[in-house]
């Protein structure tokens, strides 16, 4: 169960493609070899309000918070997040340019226990 959550400042509308983002994200997640294609979900979320740093109009952020069940190691899960944030680091390489964009990426583990799902979309998948 990776499910990545882009949260990012509404000024970076006209900077980032958020959907060429997403895929870029999923694409790397499942190069990974860590995750199967029918578990992963990226999503964003735009926040239209925010206070940045000196609060300068061109000040902006993407947080990046990817939930994942247990079982992977912790080299396995550094690996990953490396993997994850140098592809989005690379691809937002105009943002660094600037003094005024913050990048951020979390990992962290789903207690299966209070954890429940239902996917259809696994079946379909694991049968090609």
């Amino acid at each position: 169960m990776p499910h990545m959550a882009i949260e990012y400042s509404a000024n970076l509308d006209a900077a980032v493609d958020m959907d060429g983002l997403c895929a870029l994200v999923a694409d790397t997640m499942l190069e990974t070899g860590l995750f199967e294609i029918g578990a992963i979900r990226v999503r964003a979320f735009r926040a239209q309000s925010y206070a940045i740093a000196d609060r300068l109009p061109q000040n902006g952020f993407i947080d990046m918070n990817l939930r994942i069940g247990k079982g992977r190691s912790a080299e396995e899960k550094k690996s990953a997040g490396e993997a994850i944030f140098a592809a989005v680091s690379e691809r937002l390489a105009e943002l660094f340019a600037t003094p005024h964009f913050a990048l951020s990426l979390e990992i962290r583990e789903i207690d299966a226990e209070l954890s429940w799902k239902k996917n259809a979309i696994h079946p379909r998948l694991r049968g090609k």
